[in-house]
């Protein structure tokens, strides 16, 4: 959610972020299919000869870090060794990654068997993201918008993390644009809950203080990296953002996010969502 300067805000304003809510959506996420499949092996070893694939899903959405420990459980690899595998894996990274494959472990429903190595399944992911990511639309959507495709990756997986509908996704990417247009800072309670290795619904004035690149409400322009991994919707609404004059954006209830232009609006949205907060008992 965008909201407003920290110094005018209470000392605790709960605002809601899509990555709050995910982890009480994974299983609905994973029964749904949202991740595309992936039907191609990942093999680097020997497999058995009558061993059937299993399936490894990673949801639209997911950081790294979820990533790394969902593949040592489905490769029965102790824990920490996919993440380790980066370094020697040689991705195909784009340079502004740095070696970080944060935004390119594509969402999709992976194959595995014994032969799969997380260095394989690794790089098939990143080769995947850059495939898609790598379109024309892609390339000509982020030269329109004066950004580099890495950064639009990095835009899309804000966008991704803050909202849950295609016509919401691509109001918040307008959002971000507009924002960097003005060279106004984000102000992303996303952004923060990654720097906080955290997934929340409540962030105080006291979080939006944290020293940290990934600390938007501090720190103007776009976060060093993506947040997580975005999936091909959030790149569309990145790359094609709906035409509109938004600064800000609350959802007040599900189903219902509200985004203006207006500061005191925006004011008064976010007091709605706080009562409703408060109502629920959650707040």
């Amino acid at each position: 959610m965008v909201n407003e300067s920290p110094d005018t805000r209470p000392h605790r304003t709960i605002r809601p972020t899509r990555r709050g809510r995910l982890l009480l959506l994974i299983a609905a996420v994973l029964v749904l299919g949202v991740a595309a499949a992936v039907l191609v092996p990942l093999l680097t070893r020997e497999p058995k000869t009558t061993e059937q694939a299993r399936s490894l899903v990673i949801p639209e959405g997911w950081r790294a870090s979820q990533v790394y420990v969902a593949a040592d459980k489905a490769l029965g690899e102790p824990a920490g060794t996919t993440e380790k595998a980066v370094a020697t894996a040689d991705l195909p990274l784009p340079a502004e990654a740095k070696g970080n494959p944060e935004g390119y472990l594509f969402p999709a429903t992976y194959p595995v068997t014994s032969g799969t190595t997380p260095k394989g399944l690794l790089r098939y992911m990143v080769d995947t993201a850059r495939s898609r990511f790598g379109a024309e639309h892609i390339t000509a959507g982020a030269q329109r918008n004066n950004v580099t495709v890495y950064q639009t990756v990095t835009i899309a997986s804000v966008v991704q993390a803050e909202a849950d509908t295609a016509p919401d996704m691509g109001k918040v990417a307008r959002v971000i644009h507009n924002r960097l247009d003005r060279g106004m800072p984000l102000q992303m309670d996303s952004t923060l809950n990654y720097a906080l290795d955290r997934s929340t619904l409540d962030t105080t004035t006291g979080d939006t203080k944290i020293d940290s690149p990934y600390n938007s409400y501090e720190h103007k322009g776009l976060p060093p990296t993506p947040i997580g991994n975005p999936g091909e919707q959030a790149m569309v609404a990145a790359i094609s953002p709906t035409p509109g004059p938004w600064l800000y954006f609350v959802t007040v209830a599900p189903g219902d996010t509200r985004f203006t232009d207006d500061y005191a609006e925006q004011q008064r949205n976010v007091a709605e969502f706080n009562r409703n907060r408060r109502s629920a008992g959650t707040g």
